[in-house]
């Protein structure tokens, strides 16, 4: 077990994290002019309101990565504290760095400049790291996720720049750059901290009860209610309100999907709430990068209900044989909810990028493939120049999933090589999935002491009602508990009040 003073050490580094970006902002970091008070003379308020608009959407996406992706994870019986509060945690902090990392790629004039837009984007990119947490919920300490975090959201950043600006990919939804790179980095993590071949059993903690199951069902409606404005947030125009409805189409034909295949492929033919909570979410990933294409209803929907039937699949099928034969604990489930259907929608942009004309998108053609266009105003220097045709930027739609799966992995490993081979803490198989190592949780008597205390409550109670002692095999425990109810199951007792129900 680690000492107290190790644990106080950990969260000094995590406040001297936060010391540094608190310096960095001091910097770098100043308000865009569309946040500053207008000159006394403007002539024109308009542009003051521009980025107030996308407010309602912004919270649509706090929702999601707070409460959504939270409660999703809450599903492991004895981690919800976890589950909720390292969200909570990592988001905020990731928050800030994307700030930082994106804003050092944007410099104008050696400062970063802070809009509703920035704020945006960074919360769009703290859904990285947690997907990756997916990967390895349970087994891991919080300074390892910190860790983690900050070489992750680095090498995002890079990527994210890299697929949109240089290899100029249509990724509207996010698919390839957030969905994709967090999953396959966190499976990386994953492979490199795996355990040992004669502790690869499933741990005793390593799933869900029936009330834990029911709030992290809580974190997949809010998910699934609000995916649309994740999709949507960075499109603008029609294309924004292509994403709404091809989002909501696909994840309406993803959730049909996931009950019909998960009644087929489960156990007596029931339904399996594994799939339930994620698989019903696939179609929202699935379609991510094409949802402001013109795909068509028909196209949405399909696109849906291949994601879902993968994605069940994924489950009953992929992930028991990765553990088996891997030693890779996808706590999760990322690779079947994030991985395959980012895949399924990188695919889906190469075939639909291979039809695009300037006929079919007229002037947002500029807007959805820049580098089609022969002349569109940016300073980055795109790969193979401007004026693509169709093909061609098809093909780097692969080339941009390529890359991303190249840098997502190599960063995993090296990452997760750095957590597992120098002085960062690896929790032993017996601390996986438990909150009490970093929380104060409700306490659960030793069972000695408990027995104990029926011993002596039974001998009590035989004399406060003048009764004979009884064996336990004869003895009319109802009564017995009516009467010592308060004393055997204190009111904060929550485990043991679980247990005798």
């Amino acid at each position: 077990m680690h000492s107290p003073a190790a644990k106080v050490s950990g969260y000094v580094v995590l406040m001297i994290v936060q010391i540094i970006f608190l310096v960095l902002f001091w910097l770098f970091v100043r308000y865009e002019k569309t946040a500053l008070p207008l000159a006394i003379d403007a002539e024109d308020a308009g542009s003051a309101n521009e980025h107030v608009s996308k407010y309602p959407q912004f919270q649509d996406i706090q929702v999601m990565i707070f409460i959504g992706f939270g409660f999703l994870m809450t599903f492991l019986r004895k981690y919800g504290y976890s589950a909720t509060g390292f969200t909570l945690f990592m988001a905020a902090l990731v928050v800030q760095w994307a700030v930082l990392m994106k804003g050092f790629l944007h410099m104008e004039g050696g400062k970063i400049s802070l809009s509703l837009e920035n704020i945006i984007d960074a919360d769009i990119a703290a859904a990285v790291p947690l997907i990756s947490m997916g990967a390895l919920l349970g087994r891991t300490t919080p300074i390892q996720l910190l860790c983690m975090s900050v070489f992750e959201v680095a090498l995002f950043a890079a990527n994210e720049y890299l697929a949109l600006h240089v290899f100029s990919i249509c990724d509207c939804g996010g698919s390839i750059t957030v969905h994709a790179f967090g999953a396959y980095f966190g499976l990386a993590v994953a492979l490199m901290l795996r355990p040992a071949s004669d502790q690869n059993e499933t741990g005793k903690l390593e799933g869900a009860s029936y009330t834990s199951d029911i709030f992290a069902m809580i974190g997949t409606t809010f998910l699934w209610v609000y995916w649309p404005s994740f999709n949507s947030v960075l499109a603008d125009g029609a294309g924004g309100e292509r994403a709404i409805l091809n989002t909501f189409l696909s994840l309406a034909a993803a959730t049909v999907t996931t009950f019909v295949v998960s009644a087929l492929v489960s156990h007596e033919n029931k339904l399996d709430m594994v799939h339930v909570q994620n698989s019903t979410l696939a179609g929202g990933v699935a379609v991510g990068t094409v949802c402001n294409l013109l795909l068509g209803a028909h196209g949405a929907v399909l696109i849906g209900i291949i994601a879902g039937t993968v994605s069940v699949l994924g489950y009953r099928y992929l992930t028991p044989w990765m553990t088996a034969n891997l030693r890779l604990h996808d706590t999760c489930g990322v690779h079947n909810l994030h991985g395959m259907p980012a895949l399924i929608s990188a695919i889906a942009s190469a075939i639909y990028a291979s039809m695009a004309t300037v006929g079919e998108y007229q002037s947002e053609l500029q807007d959805i493939f820049p580098a089609m266009v022969g002349t569109n105003g940016t300073e980055t220097k795109i790969m193979g120049g401007l004026g693509r045709n169709a093909t061609s930027q098809a093909g780097y739609q692969l080339f941009g999933i390529a890359v991303t799966l190249l840098i997502a992995i190599g960063g995993g490993i090296l990452t997760g090589a750095v957590l597992k081979y120098t002085n960062f803490r690896n929790l032993k198989k017996d601390e996986h999935h438990q909150d009490e190592h970093y929380w104060e949780v409700p306490a659960a008597e030793n069972k000695e002491e408990y027995l104990n205390m029926l011993a002596k409550l039974l001998d009590d109670d035989a004399a406060a009602t003048n009764s004979n002692s009884q064996s336990a095999a004869n003895f009319n425990w109802r009564p017995f508990l009516l009467r010592n109810w308060n004393a055997i199951v204190p009111a904060n007792n929550l485990y043991v009040r679980g247990a005798l129900h």
